[in-house]
């Protein structure tokens, strides 16, 4: 299973209306994370579980959903991560 199919697996416990994801690693070829294999990713997410919540907060929800991935699979992710009356 790829890392995105991977990503997208792990944020279905936030019960996301909206899920995309960019790979950017090829933009950081010979960058010391993407030696060791981990990938740089854009997240936009939209979930009612970030209703109420500030940016901080919404942050620690998607990197407690990926759990793992943050410590192998991902290097750098860039979150945007919105309630559904934010969009």
């Amino acid at each position: 299973m790829s890392v995105l199919e991977q990503i997208r697996q792990c944020l279905a416990s936030l019960e996301p209306q909206q899920v995309e994801i960019a790979d950017d690693s090829a933009l950081h070829a010979g960058h010391a994370g993407a030696k060791d294999g981990g990938g740089h990713y854009r997240l936009t997410v939209i979930s009612k579980h970030f209703t109420g919540l500030n940016t901080m907060q919404r942050h620690r929800l998607v990197y407690a959903a990926l759990g793992s991935l943050m410590k192998s699979g991902i290097h750098a992710l860039s979150i945007n991560a919105r309630a559904p009356d934010d969009a």
